[in-house]
C-alpha cells in the first residue's frame, strides 16, 4: 500500500507573503468557482454504475461470474484499444505509476467485480445498493489515512447523511424479495472498500495520465487478472443457450463498467478532492434502486426511499457553494 502514499514533491503554492500571491488572492471572487461540469461527470458516472449494478442480477443468471468478467473486460478492450495510445502531452509510465495502474485495476476492477457480482447474487439489488452508500465514508478514511486531505465540516455532514441511510435500512427487516445472508453483506462491504481504493488511488493517477488512458490500461490489467479464472469456466459453459438480449446487455454492461464510467469519473475527478468525490457515490444507490423496481420487480420500503432521501441531501450539503471566508481574512 505505499504506492497509495502522497508523493514527496515539494508544495507549489505561494505563500501569502509573495507580492504576486497578494495581488492574486484580492483579484479572486468573494465565491470560489464552482465545478459544475465534474459533478455532473461523477453523478452521471456513478447513476451508470448503479443502472448495471442492478442489472447484472440479469447477467448473473446466464453467465458464470468469472466469464462474465472476462468476456467484459475483453469486449471493452477491443473498444478502447485506441485510448490505449500515449498523447504527446504526457510522460512515460513511471515505475510509481504503473504501480497504481495495477492497484486501481486490481481493486477497483478485480476484486470490486467479483465482490459485486457474488454478493448481488445472495441480495436484492435494493438492499446492494444501499450497502453501496457506505463508499462516501469509505473515501474519506482512505483519502484522508493515503492522501492527507482535509475532510471540510459539510462534506462530513454530507457523508453522515449517507451513514445514516445504511443504519436506518440495516435495522429495518426488508419484507418479501430475495432472501438475505451473511455471506452476501461481507461481499458487498468487500466492495464498498475497494470501490473507495478506487477513488483515491484514481485521484494520484488523474494528476498525470488523461482519462481516456487511464480507462484503457486498467481494464488490460482487469483483463490479464482474470483471464485465468474466465478460461477455467468458459471451457464448460455453453455459449449456444445464450440469448441475443443477453449479449446486447453483456455488451452495455462491458462498454458501461470498463469505458463511459471511467472516463466520466476520472475527468470529474481531475477537478474535485476526493471525499467529496466519494459522496457523489450516493447516485449509485438510487440508480440501483430504481432499476431493481422498475425491471426486476423489487420492493422498496418507506424508510428505504426515506434513505435515499437523505443521501441525497448529504451531495447537496457537501457540494453547495460557500462563501470562501479565507480570502477575507488575507488568505489565512
Amino acid at each position: 500500500m505505499a504506492a497509495l502514499m502522497p508523493s514527496s514533491t515539494p508544495s507549489t503554492t505561494a505563500t501569502p507573503s509573495t507580492p504576486a500571491a497578494s495581488a492574486g488572492q484580492s483579484a479572486l471572487p468573494s465565491h470560489a468557482a464552482v465545478p459544475w461540469l465534474a459533478y455532473g461527470c461523477l453523478a452521471a458516472s456513478t447513476s451508470l454504475i448503479g443502472s448495471y449494478v442492478g442489472l447484472s442480477k440479469l447477467l448473473v443468471a446466464a453467465f458464470p461470474v468469472f466469464l462474465l468478467a472476462w468476456l467484459r473486460f475483453g469486449m471493452a478492450a477491443v473498444i478502447m484499444a485506441p485510448w490505449l495510445v500515449r498523447t504527446p502531452d504526457e510522460a512515460p509510465l513511471s515505475r510509481r505509476t504503473k504501480g497504481l495502474l495495477f492497484l486501481e485495476s486490481f481493486f477497483g476492477n478485480f476484486l470490486f467485480s467479483i465482490c459485486l457480482l457474488f454478493g448481488v447474487r445472495h441480495s436484492s439489488a435494493v438492499v446492494a445498493g444501499v450497502v453501496m452508500a457506505g463508499i462516501p465514508a469509505a473515501v474519506a478514511l482512505l483519502s484522508f489515512v493515503f492522501l492527507r486531505e482535509r475532510i471540510g465540516g459539510r462534506v462530513l455532514a454530507g457523508i453522515a447523511l449517507a451513514v445514516s441511510g445504511i443504519a436506518m435500512v440495516a435495522l429495518h427487516k426488508q419484507e418479501g424479495g430475495t432472501a438475505q445472508s451473511g455471506w452476501g453483506a461481507l461481499l458487498l462491504l468487500g466492495a464498498v472498500l475497494c470501490e473507495g481504493s478506487y477513488v483515491v488511488i484514481g485521484k494520484q493517477l488523474t494528476q498525470a495520465l488523461s482519462a481516456k488512458r487511464i480507462s484503457a490500461l486498467i481494464n488490460l490489467w482487469g483483463l490479464a487478472l482474470v483471464t485465468p479464472l474466465g478460461l477455467w469456466q468458459a471451457l464448460d459453459f455453453n455459449f449456444a443457450a445464450v440469448e441475443l438480449k443477453q449479449w446486447g446487455l453483456l455488451l452495455f454492461y462491458a462498454v458501461a463498467a470498463s469505458m463511459v464510467t471511467v472516463w466520466l469519473w476520472m475527468q470529474g475527478l481531475r477537478h474535485v478532492s476526493a471525499p467529496k468525490a466519494g459522496v457523489f457515490m450516493v447516485f449509485l444507490p438510487i440508480s440501483t434502486a430504481v432499476i431493481g423496481v422498475v425491471f426486476l420487480h423489487e420492493s422498496m420500503s418507506g424508510l428505504q426511499a426515506l434513505a435515499y432521501g437523505l443521501a441525497l441531501g448529504g451531495v447537496v450539503l457537501a457540494t453547495w457553494p460557500q462563501r470562501d471566508r479565507g480570502i477575507e481574512r488575507g488568505g489565512r
